[in-house]
């Protein structure tokens, strides 16, 4: 199972949306843990670091039943300037991406 939908730390955002910031995930972790809030920040911490760095290195972090974080290759394109109007060159890219797991995404549709 995913979570134990005990975290209640969440705040709206202007769009009327739930959000959850990085300072509530921490202390969501820490009550549903028991570690402290400063050991539950080092755990976020570290998280974030190690999937930054597989990402950096073009690898893949796949959590079974939560998901995978990988990168996408952008290619090349042009689009245009919204100010002017004017036509640009979008050089290409490598982005971050996140694809839910099964069990996510069926616990976010309720199944």
């Amino acid at each position: 199972m995913i979570g134990s939908g005990r975290i209640a730390l969440v705040s709206k955002n202007l769009k009327g949306g739930i959000k959850m910031n990085k300072t509530e995930l921490v202390e969501a972790i820490a009550k549903e843990t028991g570690l402290s809030k400063k050991d539950s920040e080092k755990a976020v911490k570290a998280f974030i670091d190690v999937v930054s760095k597989t990402l950096k290195k073009k690898d893949k972090v796949q959590l079974v039943g939560f998901g995978t974080f990988e990168t996408t290759k952008r290619a090349a394109r042009t689009g245009k300037n919204p100010q002017t109007g004017d036509t640009i060159k979008i050089p290409a890219s490598i982005a971050p991406k996140f694809k839910a797991g099964k069990a996510l995404k069926d616990l976010v549709n309720k199944k």
